[in-house]
């Protein structure tokens, strides 16, 4: 029986009866601001305009493929905030996560990368963008959550229609 404080070192759980590592796997190794902008354009004047401000919020999802088991997923998130008079602020955030995969099919892969991944990744994000807004001396900028795998779903669909609509269109006519 293990001594509180000691190592344990193999205990097997994640091996199959040959002694390979098969079973699936997907997580988060790390996370980290890759890129941060804040830009407060027009102060000191900005604050003290009254206007309520149009704001603007844009989001990228992308995964780089590091290795056969690491991938770097990037969320950009870029944020404009303008007034009748002016740019309050923008921020552009690039927040990423190196993300473990193993034994996963390609398409389970791709899900994970692309909906799951930018879910584990947005509170935190959502956490700087707010911090930065308020840096900026603006009220802080509280983000809505996201459904990540619902709009991975529709442009799944998306992509679906348009090959669809390509396929029916034929091959282009040659010339007689």
């Amino acid at each position: 029986m293990a001594e509180e404080g000691d190592i344990i070192t193999d205990l097997n759980l994640d091996k199959s009866a040959n002694g390979v590592d098969d079973l699936p796997a997907a997580g988060v190794i790390q996370q980290y601001v890759k890129d941060l902008s804040v830009e407060n354009p027009n102060s000191p004047d900005c604050y003290q305009w009254s206007d309520q401000p149009d704001i603007d919020v844009q989001f990228n999802i992308a995964a780089n493929r590091l290795n056969d088991e690491v991938h770097e997923v990037e969320l950009k998130i870029a944020i404009t905030a303008r007034t009748q008079q002016g740019t309050l602020y923008a921020i552009e955030l690039s927040y990423c996560g190196l993300i473990g995969i193993r034994n996963l099919p390609d398409e389970q892969a791709h899900a994970f990368l692309y909906a799951e991944a930018p879910r584990f990744l947005f509170p935190f994000a959502r956490s700087i963008v707010a911090n930065s807004v308020r840096d900026a001396g603006f009220s802080p900028l509280m983000l809505e959550p996201i459904d990540f795998q619902g709009l991975y779903l529709q442009q799944l669909q998306q992509r679906h229609a348009e090959q669809q609509a390509a396929a029916a269109e034929g091959p282009p006519a040659g010339n007689a």
